[in-house]
């Protein structure tokens, strides 16, 4: 409830940094249909439209997870089980009136930390909606991203960002996310390709399915989305309007922009291609790389982690060949990898001066391989196998344990998969307007089948005027009078 012997408990806060993080988290916001936008174009034609449904539909189902459980489960002041999990203290609204300090950023109140955690939130679960890439079935879906959210992310952004949580204790850094969001995520949509099993695909029965992208211009958009985003996404972290976050700012930008032209490079060579697929492929790998790093490396290391970034993600790409596992939008190379590659050189290449540039409102810190602190990397590797640990087992179990309730079956039929999601389980197409479903009623089975077609009004006309020797029948191609 709220402090009481506050007159105005706006006084505690300084607006300028309310307003930051506030802005912070309209940008995340884009994030989301960003990934959707990238992850439609990559797709095939058929399935396109089933991934922009998601996006929309993570934005909509994470805001009321997030609400009623998963706020309280990640942030609450206090946790349970030794730093594993928070309260429900704050479930549902609970004590929200003023909420008083968040657990977290003590230069904003618990209300706007929320709002800008749950950004977060839905990031992760429509990072993790690529392994079902192009045959799952939607509602199950929707149940399965709900669960995971409660018992994957939530315990997971508890042990690194609560005080408490049992990473932050040991003494595990990760600025923005590169555990709680890109490893927690690659490892659960990588489980979830393996649960789902390999596309059908007659041509391809003894390797993986690869289809070119549908529309390289949604890619395209989808990383300006998201490059953009990401500029709410890192320097938000910092918490407050600090030369720490501009720091963060500047790393974040550094780093996608090197291992964007990287990887391009490295394309070139591989296939003798300049692709623009693989300069948006690079700048989001990069973005996944610096994000554990970029409130904590100086500038000249986020340099060299977008290279070695570049270097780790597409050769990764390779790793489902190995693993035979169909993970047709390379969520587990460009995020679960990325992640982890990021997180070993926060270990390296973090300084206690970059963190310390928070001023009164960070805690300090030992650093890393930079400052002597060499056991930093120790636990950085520690938390990143947990992580991808915990969410690729949870992930496998609870949906083996789905599949085996009729009506929560994860995987289209292979009919159903031949016509794609947009046909069977939306009714609706990205391009193909014409035989889109409409909910609402008809008048006839004619008209489901075959709207009739519109024609203009001018098509009715028969001018009385002598320079016309033309007359136009309806729906039919003009004949000579």
């Amino acid at each position: 409830m709220s402090d009481t012997t506050v007159a105005d408990p706006n006084t505690l806060y300084d607006k300028a940094d309310t307003t930051f993080v506030a802005i912070a988290a309209m940008l995340v916001f884009l994030m989301v249909p960003g990934i959707g936008l990238l992850y439609s174009g990559l797709s095939r034609r058929k399935h396109a439209l089933s991934l922009l449904w998601c996006s929309l539909c993570v934005l909509g189902l994470c805001a009321i997870q997030w609400y009623f459980l998963g706020y309280s489960l990640a942030f609450s002041h206090n946790t349970k089980g030794s730093g594993f999990i928070g309260s429900l203290q704050m479930g549902a609204g609970h004590n929200m009136l003023f909420w008083g300090k968040p657990s977290v950023v003590t230069t904003v109140p618990d209300v706007l930390f929320a709002m800008f955690q749950l950004m977060f939130a839905c990031v992760t679960t429509i990072i993790l909606c690529g392994g079902s890439c192009e045959r799952a079935r939607l509602f199950p879906l929707m149940v399965f991203m709900f669960i995971w959210l409660t018992v994957v992310y939530c315990p997971i952004a508890c042990w690194y960002w609560n005080p408490t949580g049992w990473l932050a204790t040991l003494g595990v850094l990760d600025y923005a996310g590169g555990g709680p969001v890109h490893m927690s995520s690659g490892a659960g949509a990588l489980a979830y390709a393996l649960c789902l099993g390999k596309r059908n695909d007659p041509l391809t029965q003894k390797g993986m399915p690869k289809y070119k992208p549908h529309s390289v211009t949604s890619v395209v958009l989808g990383t300006v989305f998201i490059w953009f985003a990401w500029f709410g996404f890192n320097p938000g972290s910092a918490g407050a309007a600090t030369i720490r976050a501009w720091y963060s700012f500047y790393n974040t930008n550094l780093c996608a922009a090197t291992c964007s032209i990287t990887w391009l490079f490295i394309d070139y060579v591989r296939f003798r291609k300049w692709t623009t697929v693989g300069l948006c492929s690079g700048a989001i790998s990069g973005l996944v790389v610096i994000t554990p790093a970029a409130g904590f490396v100086p500038l000249q290391y986020s340099f060299v982690m977008g290279v070695i970034g570049a270097f780790v993600c597409n050769f990764g790409m390779d790793l489902k060949n190995l693993l035979r596992i169909d993970d047709g939008l390379d969520v587990f190379s460009m995020h679960g990898l990325g992640g982890l590659s990021g997180a070993v050189m926060t270990g390296l290449f973090t300084h206690k001066d970059i963190n310390a540039l928070s001023g009164v409102d960070a805690a300090p810190i030992a650093g890393g391989w930079l400052n002597h602190h060499y056991v930093q990397l120790g636990y950085q590797i520690a938390g990143a196998c947990a992580t991808m640990a915990w969410s690729f087992v949870i992930t496998v179990i609870l949906l083996t344990a789905m599949n085996y309730i009729p009506f929560l079956k994860i995987r289209l039929s292979e009919e159903e998969e031949e016509l794609g999601v947009d046909a069977t389980e939306i009714g609706e197409f990205t391009y193909e307007e014409g035989a889109m479903y409409i909910p609402e009623p008809v008048r006839s089975k004619r008209s489901v089948q075959q709207p009739e077609p519109m024609s203009a009004i001018d098509d009715n006309i028969v001018s009385d005027s002598s320079h016309s020797d033309i007359v136009h029948n309806n729906n039919e191609k003009p004949v000579v009078a």
